[in-house]
């Protein structure tokens, strides 16, 4: 389970997040949905452990691990997987490439190699010898994703995956997502397609301003025209 109690951070002076409480609980989907600008990816990075942000109160916890203090490399050995916004593939590395340099041995049971990579994502296997410079953004996504199921994590941290996608890739994209839901993978997902993050998770939290102002189910959320209008601008 992951756990964060009552997260502040900031960017020097400026306060992004301000008392923050999420729970990801084993094998669920918990979307974290908000605006542009409200804090979201600040809190991706300090689950992952990139700054900034600086972290100035709260904590972060996976398994009953605390997590201040330790580098990005060790909370990935922890089972932390990341998929950032924005994608940032190596460019210059073929497809193969960017998957390899991420690999890491599953913890239990058959885990995630080039083989189960190419079964969810055939397309790359068609272009496993291309560059990552060469792919169109929609096959880039597949590559972050497939380079963070490398790892072999238990918790799969996405930030967008969805942001600049054609809505068939998009399509695409929710179904190889409700795959992995089901395959019992954690997920921290960070979303502006409201359609896609309400088919994809178990639980929603709403962030506005750097403060949590909605906690409950899909449709609870779909049932509370106030939240959409006022902080997703759905029906504005």
């Amino acid at each position: 389970m992951l756990r964060v109690s009552g997260l502040t951070c900031s960017y020097g002076l400026a306060e992004v997040l301000s008392g923050v409480s999420v729970v990801v609980p084993d094998g669920s989907v918990v979307a974290l949905l908000g605006r542009n600008g409200m804090g979201k990816t600040s809190l991706c990075r300090c689950v992952v452990g990139l700054g900034p942000p600086r972290v100035t109160a709260g904590l972060v916890e996976y398994r009953g691990t605390r997590l201040s203090g330790m580098p990005a490399h060790a909370r990935a050995r922890l089972g932390i997987g990341y998929v950032p916004q924005g994608r940032h593939v190596f460019p210059s590395l073929d497809v193969v490439e960017n998957l390899i340099m991420a690999a890491r041995p599953a913890r239990e049971g058959s885990g995630w190699n080039l083989e189960r990579v190419w079964e969810m994502f055939p397309r790359l296997a068609a272009r496993r010898r291309h560059g990552a410079g060469q792919l169109s953004g929609g096959e880039q996504q597949m590559l972050a994703i497939g380079r963070a199921l490398m790892t072999n994590p238990s918790l799969l941290v996405m930030d967008e995956p969805s942001e600049g996608l054609a809505p068939v890739v998009v399509e695409a994209l929710g179904e190889q997502l409700q795959a992995l839901r089901a395959s019992a993978l954690s997920i921290l997902l960070v979303e502006q397609n409201l359609t896609l993050a309400m088919q994809l998770a178990d639980s929603v939290d709403v962030l506005e301003k750097g403060h949590i102002v909605f906690h409950g189910s899909p449709a609870e959320l779909d049932g509370s025209d106030e939240v959409k209008r006022r902080h997703l601008g759905v029906g504005v």
